[in-house]
């Protein structure tokens, strides 16, 4: 089981029984409290229970790939480039061209909530936390998370 909450924007935390990881995308940083500080850019880690992907755009920034106990969670907020690296159970993004793309069991939205779900034509629930169990615990049709 792991959790996920936002703070901000443009942050993503990803919480598991040992370990907990922060996403920020504007600054296309991980931190997760490591001897090292965080780190930047792309590349391939394991932290605690998270195995992560930092995929490199054309553009210079950094969208990642976490996987927790099998489910992968995709961190774009609201970038768009090279969507095909990335298959998402869950996607935390503000961009409805990648969801379109990545097509996941869940969205968690990362800017206008209200746009995106008219866009979508979905609803949106809120939550404070978001705590996944397992792949089978995810909905079975298409949803959308605001995490405050």
């Amino acid at each position: 089981m792991f959790e996920i909450e936002s703070k901000s924007q443009d942050e993503i935390i990803i919480s598991t029984k040992n370990t907990t990881i922060k996403f920020n995308i504007a600054s296309a940083t991980i931190d997760a409290n490591l001897p090292v500080g965080k780190i930047t850019g792309p590349g391939e880690f394991e932290i605690g229970d998270a195995t992560i992907r930092g995929i490199g755009t054309e553009s210079g920034k950094t969208i990642y790939d976490v996987e927790v106990n099998g489910v992968h969670t995709g961190i774009l907020g609201g970038i768009e480039e090279n969507l095909d690296d990335i298959v998402a159970d869950i996607l935390c993004t503000s961009s409805i061209r990648a969801i379109r793309e990545i097509e996941p069991k869940l969205i968690i939205a990362m800017g206008n909530v209200d746009a995106m779900v008219s866009d979508l034509k979905l609803t949106a629930r809120t939550e404070k936390k978001l705590k996944v169990k397992n792949l089978e615990s995810l909905p079975t049709t298409k949803e959308v998370v605001v995490l405050n």
